[in-house]
């Protein structure tokens, strides 16, 4: 089974409550009544309820299955106003503003995954990546377990003419530009906790750089080097090696040659590149030229799931998403 239909199987299998704030896009729409009628997740949808069932009535959708939830009518506003000005007050936040900023979808929607009135968000379609980050670590927060909220992109090899077949984690290639050792090494360990939750089975974790085995000599080696050996300290039974180049990362007979005392041995589903540049360029490579689906960017590192879309996706890849944020979400985060 390919992994992003495992995905989906288990989502349907514990159905979560995900919340979505754009109901003004009719690709939202179209996964809500999907994913709603297909049992993957119940959905809650922030915004105007006329307006949304107008555009649903367009595209001719059926959103009975969909909870409308208008900040402006809600019961909970007010709560949720006074849990933010709780939370923002020592940023300067009064209540007057709180109550203002409740009346955001994007905003009222992660204060019911705060409060657990929902497990997850699902945001990025019509808002910038920027605006979606900003809002859940603002609100929902970064898990104590990490320091900082990083992104993944879960990439998907199932066709015939791959020969190399699977789902991969690719991390970061989205957020932190830059990553010193130890936040490099927080990326590693929140991607394999990904792997772990999204593919099923135990991660593997390829630190990525131009150099193997100290095959030389540069402080852009040294810093992934420095991550991997945090991250065994921290982890000692997660499989990971590193400094690694990516064909001994993913090819057992190049990291036989290659790579000393390897624990990865070539097959590597978890590669953690070692700053932005190489990341992007890394995903988009795969998903333009060698063909494979690129699920994302997702987030890790959150106190509880929230998930950026491009405002490219489809009405899949909302779908898609929605499946995603769901299995964080019956993993706990």
């Amino acid at each position: 089974m390919k992994a992003l239909h495992r995905i989906i199987a288990q989502a349907r299998a514990v159905p979560k409550h995900i919340v979505l704030c754009e109901g003004g896009d009719a690709r939202v729409l179209q996964a809500a009544a999907r994913a709603a009628a297909e049992g993957l997740a119940h959905i809650t949808i922030i915004g105007k309820p006329a307006a949304i069932l107008a555009l649903a009535q367009e595209h001719a959708l059926d959103l009975d299955a969909v909870r409308l939830v208008d900040p402006a009518q809600s019961s909970e506003s007010e709560h949720y106003a006074q849990q933010l000005f709780v939370l923002r007050q020592a940023k300067g936040m009064t209540v007057e503003q709180a109550r203002n900023a409740v009346q955001d979808p994007l905003c009222y929607a992660n204060l019911m995954v705060r409060l657990g009135d929902a497990d997850g968000c699902v945001a990025g379609a019509v808002h910038t990546t920027a605006d979606v980050v900003r809002s859940a670590i603002q609100i929902i927060g970064v898990d104590p377990a990490f320091k900082l909220v990083s992104s993944f992109f879960l990439m998907m090899l199932c066709e015939p003419f791959h020969s190399l077949k699977g789902g991969f984690i690719f991390s970061d290639c989205a957020l932190v530009v830059d990553p010193k050792a130890e936040e490099l090494a927080d990326i590693a360990m929140a991607a394999a906790d990904s792997a772990q939750a999204l593919l099923m089975e135990e991660p593997r974790v390829a630190m990525l750089s131009f150099s193997t085995s100290g095959s030389a000599h540069h402080a852009a080696v040294d810093k992934v080097h420095a991550a991997t050996d945090k991250v065994k300290a921290q982890r000692p039974l997660l499989a990971i090696d590193g400094d690694v180049q990516l064909d001994a990362a993913i090819v057992a007979e190049i990291s036989q040659r290659k790579v000393k005392d390897s624990v990865v041995n070539g097959r590597a589903n978890v590669l953690v590149f070692p700053n932005l540049d190489a990341g992007n360029i890394g995903y988009k490579l795969a998903e333009r030229m060698g063909g494979a689906v690129a699920i994302g960017p997702l987030l890790q590192g959150l106190k509880k799931p929230a998930n950026d879309l491009s405002r490219g996706c489809s009405a899949e890849d909302v779908y898609n998403v929605i499946a995603v944020t769901s299995v964080q979400a019956q993993g706990g985060r």
